[in-house]
């Protein structure tokens, strides 16, 4: 029985830090922290540091910038846009009618043709020339054209504004055939903003095409219905310029001609 007593108080002794005493539990040192509140604090911790990990900033707006224009100068075929009303193509072909033709063509059609604010000339009142020109394009292209718009251009102050060739009289996907005399100018297009835009042009592709003496140009498929294109003024001085517009025209149930 003493013996059992004395291994107790060395038992004892062993668990409580002094021999044949159970030490009271230290108090806490002043500025310790319990384990209890050290939890908490490192619980805090990860809370601060979650939600600088989750704060959520407003993505910065992409910046839009205006797109510079392309310039389309060198004879081909091009393809200037698809969508869903189809392929949108124009084939430029400087030097048509070569420079020696162009030059007594332009001044036979600027004294012969009766110049005023908007000149048609139609099946049956064609001049000489307007019709040799007329069935060399036929051939070159293919396609054959029942209207002609004679537009002249006497200088850089003489402008045609933003438009399309897309009169129901022209039928869908018409075939227009642009031919130039005279001094170059620039043919300006640009592409029609998507509905998203609401109208607003600053974005659109933009295309500068220069129209030299003797060339065609030739608009197909959907550009009449996805572009539109001008003659702008200029700054510098430009002489006379000639343009011939060759179409199809479909009738017009009443339509009357003036």
């Amino acid at each position: 029985m003493a013996e059992r007593r004395r291994r107790a108080r060395v038992q004892g002794g062993w668990a409580g830090g002094s021999a044949g005493r159970l030490a009271a539990p230290k108090a806490p040192e002043a500025g310790s922290r319990s384990p209890a509140s050290g939890g908490q604090a490192w619980g805090r911790r990860d809370q601060l540091r979650s939600q600088e990990q989750f704060v959520f900033e407003k993505p910065s707006e992409v910046e839009r910038r205006v797109p510079e224009a392309g310039v389309i100068d060198k004879p081909g075929v091009y393809e200037i846009s698809t969508g869903p009303t189809g392929v949108s193509r124009i084939h430029l072909v400087p030097g048509f009618i070569d420079s020696e033709q162009a030059d007594w063509m332009f001044e036979q059609l600027l004294q012969d043709i009766p110049w005023g604010q908007r000149t048609r000339t139609r099946q049956g009142k064609w001049h000489p020339v307007l019709t040799m020109l007329k069935e060399h394009i036929e051939e070159f292209t293919g396609h054959t054209f029942n209207s002609l718009l004679c537009n002249l251009y006497r200088n850089e102050k003489d402008s045609v504004d933003w438009h399309s060739d897309d009169e129901p009289s022209l039928g869908k996907n018409p075939v227009i055939a642009s031919l130039s005399f005279g001094a170059t100018r620039t043919f300006e297009m640009r592409k029609k903003p998507s509905a998203e835009e609401n109208g607003d042009y600053t974005y659109v592709e933009k295309l500068r095409i220069p129209l030299d003496h003797g060339t065609l140009l030739m608009m197909e498929g959907a550009t009449q219905e996805d572009w539109q294109h001008r003659v702008p003024k200029e700054y510098h001085s430009r002489d006379a310029r000639i343009n011939l517009t060759f179409r199809i025209i479909y009738p017009e149930p009443d339509r009357v001609w003036k």
